[in-house]
């Protein structure tokens, strides 16, 4: 092999992150290195996980929305509906987005490199190239950015045909007459939520007495009543003893309660694991933690301080709003610019049906803080928009300090509830007082004006 090609900044891993840091790295003049260890550029976010399964939830939303106008239409979904057929759109918004993060990468002069990246030493990439050529690399600042995968339990046999994965899930042919799926999460809500839109007969399984326990319980509850109305179920504190595909029909899980389970396929979405095990880090002086993770400080910097790494390698809050975040910072500070503010209330989107949407403070958590709350709330229903717009079930919590004067948080479910908590979010920014939203005028008619609704709630019930 040749002497190593030398850069200013390698990034490793082309998803959410590594690409703003690529690009951060490139607007400031520096030569980049981005690699990438498939043909396309996005990772996981763009081909399995964040555009395909929102790309899915919107058709499922639309036909819906199609069988709900049954007065006009005549309408029915065929029993062996393709998969396929439901995602007409996929490839077409895949495509478009891996077009436009290659164009921008283009754009910015970054040299791309397709392979499988291995630390030689700490300054010093080992690309194993797609077609077996290896390529040396070296550069004074390395961004780790490899993402994550889907977790395998030791004790659960997935096949990509009948167990599934998150990443396999959507590789299905038809639509399953029924469906198990393993975890309580994110992941595994967004998906069963889907699917039981879609008429599947879902379960969800974990071992949390309700699902998404992070978040606020009046948007679980919610949650839970909406899955339930579509006939799914939930099956809580739930121990799983084993798993097995018959070889013919039918997936049985067993449970260590003695209790057993059958449906048609099933979905294993029990968390992810960081994609660091082919990387070589101990070679660059880095140790992965007990769950598999690699530690950084505030500034996404390791313990060798030329190397950072970012997004879901790092851990929580894995969200790739973050990422992306995280990979801009973390460059900036690398090379010593101003990177701004540190981002504060970063909100959390999860994409279920309905939307659940937080951000700040929670009920509880203002009253541990703070000694006490005001909660004002606006279900959709009582919002002309949702009438209209038959999204009437929804709900916006504004949680205020004891006094009913200051805005702590916001928590939303419902359609929309990933765009309407933005509102929220500037309020908090900018230490928004509760009468401001009582006092302005929001359009007519819109969800938005849940805020003045809620705002109202909390006004009324200040002590006088």
């Amino acid at each position: 092999m040749s002497s190593s090609t030398s850069y200013d900044l390698i990034v490793i891993g082309s998803g959410p992150a590594g690409q703003k840091a690529a690009i951060q790295g490139a607007k400031t003049g520096k030569h980049v290195a981005l690699i990438e260890q498939t043909r396309e550029v996005g990772g996981a976010c763009v081909y399995h996980g964040t555009i395909p399964s929102k790309t899915l939830r919107e058709t499922a939303l639309k036909m819906v929305q199609f069988l709900q106008a049954t007065d006009v239409f005549d309408f029915r979904m065929r029993d062996d509906i393709k998969i396929s057929s439901l995602m007409t759109r996929l490839d077409k918004v895949v495509r478009a987005h891996g077009e436009f993060m290659k164009e921008q990468i283009n754009r910015n002069g970054i040299d791309r490199f397709h392979g499988r990246a291995q630390f030689h030493s700490a300054q010093e990439i080992l690309v194993q190239g797609l077609d077996g050529t290896p390529t040396m690399l070296s550069a004074p600042l390395l961004v780790i950015a490899t993402g994550s995968r889907p977790r395998v339990p030791d004790n659960i046999p997935i096949d990509h045909e009948n167990i599934l994965d998150s990443d396999s899930i959507l590789s299905l042919v038809y639509l399953p007459k029924s469906l198990t799926v393993l975890g309580g999460g994110v992941i595994a809500s967004e998906y069963a939520s889907i699917f039981a839109l879609l008429g599947v007969q879902v379960t969800m399984v974990d071992t949390a007495d309700r699902p998404l326990k992070f978040l606020d319980p009046e948007l679980t509850d919610q949650f839970c009543h909406a899955f339930q109305e579509t006939g799914g179920q939930y099956r809580g504190e739930q121990k799983i003893n084993t798993v097995a595909w018959d070889g013919f029909s039918k997936v049985t899980t067993s449970f260590e309660n003695g209790e057993t389970l059958e449906s048609e396929k099933m979905l294993v979405a029990l968390g992810r694991v960081a994609n660091i095990e082919h990387l070589n880090i101990q070679t660059a002086g880095l140790t992965p933690t007990s769950r598999g993770l690699i530690s950084v400080n505030d500034q996404c910097q390791t313990t060798v301080p030329h190397i950072y790494a970012v997004g879901d390698v790092i851990g929580p809050p894995s969200l790739a709003s973050c990422s992306m975040e995280q990979g801009r910072r973390a460059v900036c500070h690398a090379l010593s610019l101003d990177s701004g503010d540190a981002p504060e209330h970063i909100p959390m989107g999860i994409f279920t049906i309905p939307e659940m949407s937080s951000v700040g403070l929670s009920e509880q958590d203002a009253i541990d803080k703070y000694g006490g709350a005001l909660v004002g709330r606006a279900n959709f229903h009582e919002i002309a928009r949702g009438q209209i717009s038959g999204m009437t079930n929804g709900l916006l919590k504004l949680v205020a300090d004891a006094n009913g004067e200051k805005l702590l948080g916001v928590h939303i479910v419902g359609e929309g509830a990933t765009e309407l908590i933005h509102i929220g979010q500037m309020g908090l920014l900018h230490n928004i007082a509760i009468d401001r939203f009582v006092d302005n005028i929001f359009n007519f008619p819109t969800l938005a004006e849940a805020y003045r609704v809620a705002a109202l709630d909390i006004a009324k019930q200040r002590k006088k």
